[in-house]
């Protein structure tokens, strides 16, 4: 039997396809120009705004979960071009509130009457968002927020994760293997993160361990949440009011250290991500207040995520590698942790690495920040092989969006540096010394073990090949099928050269068999010759693909 959710998918597939059909027959048109046939089109920056505009457009007219989607998009790089990303980070999770009756119903399904349950309320929302509206009442004499799951959300989210899945076959005929491997990772964990967003007890159990986390921290405010007074659809928290944390203006007035506040929030994720391994997973400026003291005040945990130690530990050797200027332990993390393949040119992507970190670097060597050099790096993701696991993303899009915050308040914000010192002070930099060494020593001892048992070694083997008995055994790999590929072209050549003699002796024969016969090696010659034609033609060919160079990365920057 067909259920609602499926009937209403079957409806949304059509409109969300109504929406995206032009995008895509415009990047159809981008591998094959005329769409069957031809060639690449090569597409200015002018016109991936224009479609990431567009896409932007479509996204608001279907609604909350494709708002959602697009967020998240916003802070993957490894999946849209650079131009997508920056228009798509204007994507505001703002829309009207649902009527104050339809909410009224949610609250009196999960906790009983209004008037009951709460000694005022407040039917004017104090914000809107596209999963939740978030209310002002009163408990006990105390303030409270009241966040609500906006009514009927949930057969409109599945039915849209629903034409999703639907979709994404399809769209992964438009990528290449990298950005695909992300997309589909993409998808289960977009599902994954919406769904867990909608959960208010969820939302409950991670707001309650962060805060333990942060317990004995005096810079760091989480309201408490009142357990009695909130259920799957209903959160209600202790109201803490502050100063918007991009509000510099009033932040100023008030006499704030921004540069404090910046170096304040920028530990507390590090604290979250690295040591506590659960973390607030939506820094937006709409989430971040301050207070007069200078505390930070974190709201809305719905989006929260969690990080297992073995991505704990590359993380920390990521950002020593960077604050070090470690190409080889740069490139070594992120293979490890699965954000580049082990395929990957070492040598050119060092060369990436090397030309975007001396861009960004200032006059001290540590002067420069991490987004700074993804963004460096974006226009040559689709000429390499980088995708970002499931377990990346929550912490890729913290890192930009913290980072963002940190320079909005002190626009001298050094990303890098307050990672360097934080890693410092908790130990991680001399815990990484002593690795090196305790690794160093090993491989010395193995080497001078390898001294003492070379020479007999080689001695016997310059015996054996005196002797004339020294049988030495060469295995040929071919992977990519270039001998296979020579040998078709060269039998392909062969075959041409052959039926072209055949059919002009037989053709100079002058008799009629003759000169049937010759038609038709002639016909036969002429396939052999497309065959080999076709061969040189097809992108497996063994033709050397292009690699990225310096200059390259210079180019396209200067182009833009």
């Amino acid at each position: 039997m067909v259920t609602l959710v499926t009937l209403r998918a079957y409806w949304r597939f059509f409109v969300v396809a109504r929406q995206f059909l032009p995008l895509l027959l415009a990047y159809a048109r981008d591998r094959r120009k005329y769409l069957l046939f031809g060639g690449k089109r090569q597409v200015d920056r002018e016109t991936r705004i224009r479609r990431a505009e567009r896409l932007l457009d479509s996204l608001l007219t279907l609604g909350p979960t494709f708002i959602k989607l697009g967020q998240l998009l916003s802070t993957r790089p490894d999946i849209l071009p650079a131009e997508y990303i920056d228009v798509l980070a204007s994507l505001q999770d703002d829309v009207p509130a649902a009527p104050w009756a339809e909410a009224k119903v949610v609250i009196e399904d999960e906790l009983g009457p209004v008037e009951e349950v709460y000694d005022e309320f407040d039917t004017t929302p104090i914000s809107g968002a596209s999963l939740g509206q978030v209310y002002r009442a009163r408990v006990d004499g105390e303030e409270v927020a009241v966040k609500i799951r906006r009514p009927n959300i949930e057969s409109l989210v599945e039915a849209d994760l629903t034409v999703i899945k639907w979709s994404l076959p399809l769209l992964m005929r438009f990528v290449g293997e990298a950005r695909a491997f992300s997309l589909e990772n993409l998808a289960d964990e977009f599902a994954k993160t919406i769904r867990e967003e909608m959960d208010y007890q969820r939302e409950a159990r991670m707001l309650n361990e962060i805060r333990d986390n942060f317990d004995d921290d005096e810079d760091i405010v989480i309201p408490d949440v009142l357990a009695g007074y909130s259920g799957p659809r209903v959160l209600t928290m202790h109201y803490v009011t502050g100063t918007k944390i991009n509000d510099v203006d009033e932040l100023d007035e008030k006499d704030i250290d921004r540069s404090a506040v910046a170096e304040t929030l920028q530990r507390a994720y590090l604290k979250m991500i690295i040591e506590d391994g659960v973390f607030h997973a939506d820094p937006h400026p709409g989430n971040l207040a301050v207070r007069d003291d200078g505390a930070i005040i974190f709201y809305d945990f719905g989006m929260s995520g969690r990080v297992d130690s073995f991505v704990q530990e590359k993380i920390v050797e990521f950002y020593i590698a960077v604050a070090n200027q470690d190409i080889d332990g740069i490139l070594d993390s992120l293979i490890a942790i699965g954000t580049l393949s082990p395929t990957a040119d070492r040598q050119v992507m060092g060369e990436v690495m090397e030309l975007a970190i001396a861009d960004a670097r200032g006059d001290d060597i540590e002067q420069y920040r991490v987004n700074q050099i993804v963004g460096q790096i974006e226009d040559s993701i689709y000429e390499f092989p980088f995708r970002l696991p499931a377990n990346l993303a929550l912490v890729l899009r913290v890192a930009t969006v913290v980072e963002g915050v940190c320079v909005t308040l002190d626009s001298n914000f050094d990303f890098i540096s307050t990672a360097t010192e934080y890693l410092t002070e908790e130990g991680y930099r001399e815990e990484s010394i002593k690795q090196f060494v305790d690794q160093t020593k090993d491989q010395a001892w193995e080497s001078a073990q390898s001294m003492l048992r070379v020479p007999p070694k080689l001695e016997n083997t310059l015996d054996r090949a005196q002797r004339g008995n020294l049988t030495v055994q060469i295995e040929l790999n071919d992977s990519s099928g270039t001998l296979d590929k020579l040998a078709k072209r060269l039998v392909y050549a062969l075959f041409f050269a052959f039926g072209l003699v055949s059919s002009s002796v037989l053709y100079a024969a002058g008799g009629v068999w003759e000169v049937r016969v010759a038609a038709v090696i002639a016909a036969f010659s002429l396939l052999t010759l497309v065959g080999l034609w076709r061969s040189f033609r097809t992108k497996k060919g063994i033709r050397a693909q292009p690699q990225f160079t310096r200059q390259n990365l210079r180019e396209r920057r200067g182009n833009e």
